[in-house]
């Protein structure tokens, strides 16, 4: 019976990692699933980001930005 207390044991203590296992598992997952949708949303306002730097250009027309320069003095 010793013996059979002693496996039950290890049973115990293996399924209790696994269930640990299982519940990190998911914890990554849900962090990989929010970084993907980090990536998107990165690449989204890259996309605006180039959409307004040309409606920015075309807001100029054929004439390059005057930019005026403050005297440091």
């Amino acid at each position: 019976m010793d013996a059979k207390n002693l496996d039950d044991r290890q049973l115990d203590a293996i399924l209790e990692r696994l269930d640990g296992l299982t519940a990190e598992l998911h914890a990554l997952n849900k962090r990989l699933d929010h970084g993907e949708g980090l990536l998107r949303i990165a690449h989204e306002l890259s996309t605006l980001n180039d959409s307004l730097q040309a409606l920015a250009y075309a807001a100029l027309g054929h004439q390059g930005p005057q930019v005026r320069r403050r005297r440091t003095g």
